[in-house]
């Protein structure tokens, strides 16, 4: 929408995990670090922890697209299952069959196939996302199925990954054996005030132009008191802030502009709950819920934009149209004055007629003279004019 305006080859604040936009903050470096030491060297589970909209996909997606061509991977992301729905996912994406069969037969099968994996000199990973929705039981049968092992090594890697909630999960006293089998944990920490900045200029310079936009002392401070460094909610502020530039026709960011695009979007949605220490994602169908609001905001913007651009178009039309009314004005007076004079030249002549006419009443004979009893004679021509 605003592209062409900012000179941008891409939407820079998507909210997709992608990852040609990763941003490699301290926290993110760390993370990216030991995932990559862990699956390098099979260490069995890794967990990787952070709040909601972090970045913790992206970066499983940035190691997923890194990973050799030797290792299998499964990924399973809808995580409000019941313990045979979670076996037939992960079994559907190893490519294995699952219609029809029980939790015995599709364990077996997972079985046999990693022990085929591993003979023919392959890896086997499963991720995990969105684990902090799994319950204590489910977890405990993820964990039964990594004891599937060599002398040497796992035959299948696990990586969970979830929200802070999850290692509340994994502390009670029921899953101790899973947490003696976490090789590697890591937690996601907010961008400081600094890195929210270079994130912004980073997300900028990846969608082609890192010097779209002049940000005003104090904008970037709005937006990083709103989003509390958390990225999600800084694409958001930025998308909605440059969408808005672009409808007032300014690549001048300001503080007062970051504030009214903030007080739009809290008025509908909330982000944060109402505990001032306590932080929160987006809540419950609100992505969905802002993608309706940045459509609305879009055509909004795009109506706004091509007003101004046909500004100067349609005063010119206006302009020729009012020159054309008054032409046509002028011409119309032209000919009412001439039709009230051809009328005023009628009513001239019809009262000279009317005139003559009395004149010749007044010096005709009489028309009619008796030539017997109930005998007439028949009127004259100058009777029947008379009688006209």
């Amino acid at each position: 929408m605003y592209l062409s305006f900012f000179g941008l080859d891409c939407k820079p604040f998507q909210l997709t995990p992608d990852p040609d936009f990763f941003f490699l903050s301290k926290g993110h470096k760390k993370t990216l670090t030991y995932l990559s030491y862990g699956i390098k060297f099979n260490q069995g589970f890794i967990l990787v922890t952070g709040e909601v909209g972090i970045g913790k996909t992206t970066i499983i997606r940035k190691v997923i697209k890194e990973l050799d061509d030797d290792v299998r991977l499964a990924k399973v992301s809808n995580t409000r299952v019941s313990s045979d729905q979670l076996w037939a996912l992960i079994n559907d994406d190893f490519g294995l069959d699952s219609a029809g069969k029980d939790k015995t037969r599709m364990l077996r099968d997972l079985t046999d196939f990693l022990i085929g994996e591993y003979s023919g000199g392959r890896r086997c990973m499963l991720f995990i996302d969105e684990a902090q929705n799994l319950s204590p039981e489910l977890l405990e049968e993820v964990r039964l199925i990594s004891n599937l092992e060599t002398d040497k090594s796992k035959l299948l890697q696990i990586v969970l990954v979830g929200q802070p909630e999850l290692r509340k999960t994994i502390a009670r006293p029921e899953l101790m054996q899973l947490r003696q089998r976490i090789n590697i944990s890591c937690h996601l920490n907010a961008l400081s005030r600094e890195e929210t900045e270079d994130y912004i200029f980073h997300r900028l310079e990846s969608a082609g132009n890192r010097d779209a936009a002049t940000f005003e002392a104090g904008a970037i401070d709005a937006v990083y008191a709103f989003s509390r460094g958390i990225p999600r909610l800084i694409n958001i502020v930025c998308d909605f802030l440059f969408l808005s530039a672009f409808a007032e026709g300014t690549k001048t960011l300001s503080t007062a502009l970051v504030r009214e695009v903030i007080g739009e979007m809290e008025h509908e949605c909330k982000y944060w709950n109402n505990e001032p220490d306590e932080k929160a994602g987006l809540p419950e169908g609100g992505v969905q819920e802002l993608m309706l609001r940045l459509k609305k905001l879009e055509i909004t913007a795009s109506e706004k934009r091509l007003d101004r651009i046909a500004g100067v178009k349609i005063e010119e039309r206006i302009s020729i149209a009012e020159a054309a009314l008054s032409d046509a004005a002028e011409k119309l007076s032209a000919e009412a004055y001439r039709l009230n004079q051809v009328e005023k030249s009628i009513q001239d002549k019809f009262h000279t007629l009317e005139k003559d006419m009395e004149q010749l009443k007044g010096i005709l004979p009489s028309k009619e003279k008796k030539s017997g009893k109930g005998n007439h004679k028949k009127p004259g021509l100058w009777s029947k004019i008379l009688n006209l």
